[in-house]
């Protein structure tokens, strides 16, 4: 019993607390910013957002206690269980006329969202068992660029380009901290930018319209181009400190859409202006590079990559999401992690960071 409660005890201490406070910071940003987005009530959006919130800490303090090994044992098995998720999707998701979301009793789901987890988990294990000499040689490549490719033409399948980009690029970071050599990226780099009118020929009708209006948002304001025309408003008008809480004129006159979900970090910044936006931008920092940091603290090469994975997925979801309402993307539908109302990608993250808690916990070097 003693060996047990000390066993506990040294698990607590482990536990990357700073983390955990910063996710639960922005959790809180998000439900007050919901709570404004509602008018002034817990529902439909802020209440729930703080349960799940709740929900996803718990599930990072219950990965804490989980032997970080088992994660490697299943990272094959879990990445399977997804791609076998998304062909099931394909067949029997729907949700706004669109195929990305699973209902099961009364929940809905998104698998695309742990997709990029179990891609990013099954990466790092190929190449954990990978010996160093074999690294230079680009066949060693082909499995994994197989393992990429799968989830991301399934997902460009829902459609949700916007997901699969993100899956892609957070997945091909592990590639470049596994050892990838730079002449293969830069044939890459070649390849993506000759098969960008492939590319352009395979987009739907609404997804052409998006980077058409990226590059010209003004030629049609009240029509495909409203949306962002309405948040560089909202944050213009914001200024340096904001109109104050429950104040934004865009918001709460509802001509910013989608204010809750895409386009909350633009409402935030009506209401609180550059400095509030500048403090989440920080708080996100703070959270990408304490998980970067706690990969150079482990101890396998599975764990570093699992890390360095995830460090980028967060970095993706939150620069993939400002740099499309302050226009410098097109509009891809990409929430602002733990902000953003929707329940799959605050508990995407939260997985995420759990799994980064139980590698810290569990995965020591071994000169301790």
């Amino acid at each position: 019993m003693k060996t047990e409660t000390v066993g506990i005890l040294q698990t607590v201490l482990r536990i990357p607390w700073h983390i955990i406070l910063v996710a639960a910071v922005l959790v809180t940003i998000g439900a007050m910013a919901l709570y404004s987005a509602s008018e002034g009530s817990w529902s439909p959006w802020a209440g729930r957002h703080a349960i799940r919130g709740a929900v996803g800490a718990s599930m990072v303090l219950i990965l804490a206690f989980i032997n970080f090994r088992l994660l490697r044992i299943w990272a094959y098995p879990i990445y399977i269980a997804s791609i076998v998720m998304l062909v099931v999707l394909l067949a029997l998701g729907g949700g706004g006329g669109v195929a990305r979301w699973i209902t099961v009793g009364g929940f809905t789901f998104q698998p695309s969202e742990p997709t990029k987890i179990a891609v990013l988990l099954a990466l790092a294990r190929y190449f954990d068992s990978q010996p160093l000499e074999r690294m230079r040689s680009v066949l060693t490549y082909l499995p994994p660029l197989v393992m990429i490719a799968v989830p991301f033409m399934l997902v460009v399948e829902q459609p949700d380009l916007g997901t699969a980009l993100a899956l892609a690029l957070g997945s091909l970071a592990v590639l470049f901290v596994a050892g990838l050599p730079w002449r293969y990226i830069l044939a890459s780099l070649v390849l993506a930018v000759s098969a960008v009118p492939l590319l352009w020929s395979q987009l739907h009708a609404y997804q052409k319209a998006r980077v058409m209006t990226f590059l010209n948002p003004g030629a049609d304001q009240l029509g495909a181009g409203y949306q962002i025309t309405q948040s560089k408003i909202a944050l213009g008008s914001g200024g340096m400190f904001g109109k104050g809480f429950l104040m934004g004129s865009q918001s709460q006159l509802n001509y910013l859409p989608e204010k809750q979900t895409d386009f909350v970090f633009t409402m935030i910044g009506e209401e609180f202006g550059l400095v509030g936006n500048l403090f989440i931008l920080g708080l996100y920092l703070l959270m990408i590079g304490a998980v970067l940091a706690i990969s150079l603290r482990v101890g396998s090469r599975f764990a570093q990559l699992t890390c360095v994975g995830i460090a980028m997925m967060l970095f993706l979801y939150v620069f993939v999401n400002v740099a499309m309402v302050t226009g410098l993307l097109p509009v891809v539908g990409a929430p602002l992690p733990l902000i953003s109302y929707g329940g799959t990608a605050m508990l995407t993250v939260f997985l995420g960071l759990g799994i980064v808690t139980s590698a810290v916990v569990h995965d020591r070097p071994e000169v301790e």
